[in-house]
């Protein structure tokens, strides 16, 4: 049986042992698994991979060596989670635990086989990630990205994971940030408010001097808002060479929201139903990669 939707929102107690809103696969002869799901068994650390769904996308050596030291000394007290992938296993949950019984030597790990589909490994890594605030705000926005690109709303998203749509959205757009202000975040030198702060700044170099603001003076997010005001927000520009406003026709204004809702970015339309323009925009070159996958489609 496989792991359902319904069970995802319940949480990671879904799949650990004992619960009911997970299969146990039957026992391997060769590992001596059981088939009761409410013991976990030994299975060699050498036939286990390592999610390829993952979206934590760091793992700390000194952390990890740390985690080592510990198994060595007490053992491990929590099995991973797997699932079966041909002749080997696939990790579900628990794979710094899995890299730190590699370190520590170790050639067997506790572990429970649950019978969960290629297209949740994504939602239950994330789930995992987010009930232990494992990830960082970067690694969230790409894992809710990748959610998004299999056709889930933000809305959708927020449901699975347990958070509001807001939220969502607020890390997918972190992801319009450049490279080098993410690396502050995953990091640890920006706060997820310093980075909504610098968002309202648009002009490059006002958001790169305002991140040397905020890093070298240690600004509080308030402090840092203030300033992104005093900035300007999105770059002053003249009345002559404003922007056209999106149109105001009802049509076109249901069209952009349904052309958002299938590319999961930002549209706007200026003009009216006999001219005018459509602007789509992207944020990295990844987004610029899917949205072009998306728009040619079947041409």
């Amino acid at each position: 049986m496989a792991v359902t939707r319904n069970a995802l929102g319940r949480g990671l107690g879904a799949l650990l042992p004992g619960s009911s809103g997970v299969g146990v696969s039957e026992g391997a002869p060769e590992f001596g698994v059981p088939a009761n799901p409410n013991h976990s068994f030994e299975l060699p650390v050498a036939s286990i991979d390592a999610n390829p769904e993952q979206p934590r996308r760091h793992f700390d050596p000194g952390l990890i060596a740390e985690l080592a030291s510990s198994i060595r000394r007490h053992g491990i007290l929590q099995p991973v989670v797997v699932r079966r992938a041909g002749e080997r296993f696939e990790l579900v949950v628990g794979e710094r635990r899995w890299r730190a019984a590699k370190e520590a030597g170790l050639e067997k790990i506790p572990a429970v086989v649950a019978d969960i589909a290629s297209g949740d490994l994504l939602e239950i890594a994330i789930v995992e990630n987010v009930q232990r605030r494992d990830l960082n705000p970067i690694e969230l926005g790409h894992a809710y990205r990748a959610l998004a690109e299999t056709g889930a709303t933000q809305e959708d998203i927020g449901e699975r994971v347990g958070l509001d749509r807001s939220s969502i959205a607020n890390h997918m757009r972190l992801l319009e940030l450049p490279r080098e202000i993410q690396a502050d975040l995953e990091e640890g030198r920006l706060s997820m408010g310093h980075a909504k702060a610098l968002l309202q700044v648009s002009n490059p170099e006002r958001r790169r001097h305002l991140r040397n603001r905020i890093v070298e003076g240690r600004l509080s997010v308030r402090e840092s808002e203030r300033l992104a005001r005093d900035s300007g927000g999105p770059t002053r520009r003249s009345k002559s060479a404003a922007e056209a406003p999106p149109v105001s026709d009802t049509n076109l204004a249901s069209l952009a929201t349904t052309l958002e809702k299938h590319l999961q970015t930002r549209v706007r339309i200026h003009g009216d139903p006999k001219q005018g323009r459509i602007e789509i925009q992207y944020f990295a070159a990844e987004d610029l990669k899917r949205l072009t996958r998306l728009l040619l489609e079947g041409v």
